[in-house]
């Protein structure tokens, strides 16, 4: 597949050092130069391009960039003027309080949602946002990656990326269930960062339920 990327962080090289792994086309677009030239090559992607460049005639897209960022790196890629129309685009966002887990967006909505309206007719899947970059490296005990989208298509082809990870895709719902998964994240860094092993707060079901 053609995988374009939007972001240079952690979870951006990670999860596009994953695909390239897997045998995937990936280009990084991201807004320093440098930065993005430097996140190609340590995933062994295609060289660095612009954000634009990076969504051009892409199977999907990750837009793995801060909560803060988002606008500025949709702005960028020309979504607001479709460009990402009818592409699958993977929300990996953590809107949250750092240390704390606390929500940011403000209306109730969740942040995947406002991905959906700063890019009209992105096909968006809230995915990845549960796990640590490092989650990704090669040999790590497989995780359960949970989507939501209201994109067949879409979902698809996410969850496909997650196998291509050493993930399970488990699909949750429409992206109307993207704020439940978002506060899981909320919940999970919250007690993390008060030491508190998340999973132990987490009932696990009956043997044969």
């Amino acid at each position: 597949m053609r995988i374009g990327i939007l972001g240079t962080g952690t979870m951006a090289v990670a999860l596009g050092t994953a695909w390239c792994r897997a045998g995937h086309e990936v280009l990084v677009g991201g807004r320093s130069p440098d930065k993005t030239a430097a996140a190609a090559t340590r995933m062994g992607a295609t060289p660095a391009v612009s954000p634009a460049e990076a969504v051009a005639g892409r199977d999907a897209v990750l837009l793995a960039v801060s909560w803060q960022g988002l606008p500025d790196a949709l702005r960028a890629s020309g979504a607001a003027d479709g460009a990402l129309a009818g592409t699958p685009l993977i929300d990996p966002t953590n809107a949250v309080a750092h240390g704390v887990g606390g929500l940011l967006v403000p209306d109730g909505r969740s942040a995947a949602e406002h991905v959906a309206d700063w890019a009209p007719g992105a096909q968006v899947v809230k995915a990845f946002h549960l796990f640590a970059a490092d989650q990704w490296d090669e040999g790590r005990e497989p995780v359960t990656v949970v989507l939501a989208g209201d994109h067949e298509d879409a979902l698809r082809i996410t969850s496909g990326l997650v196998r291509d990870v050493g993930a399970r895709p488990a699909v949750l719902g429409g992206l109307s269930r993207a704020r439940q998964l978002e506060e899981v994240a909320g919940f999970v860094i919250g007690l993390a960062f008060s030491g508190v092993d998340p999973g132990s707060a987490v009932p696990r079901p009956s043997p044969g339920r």
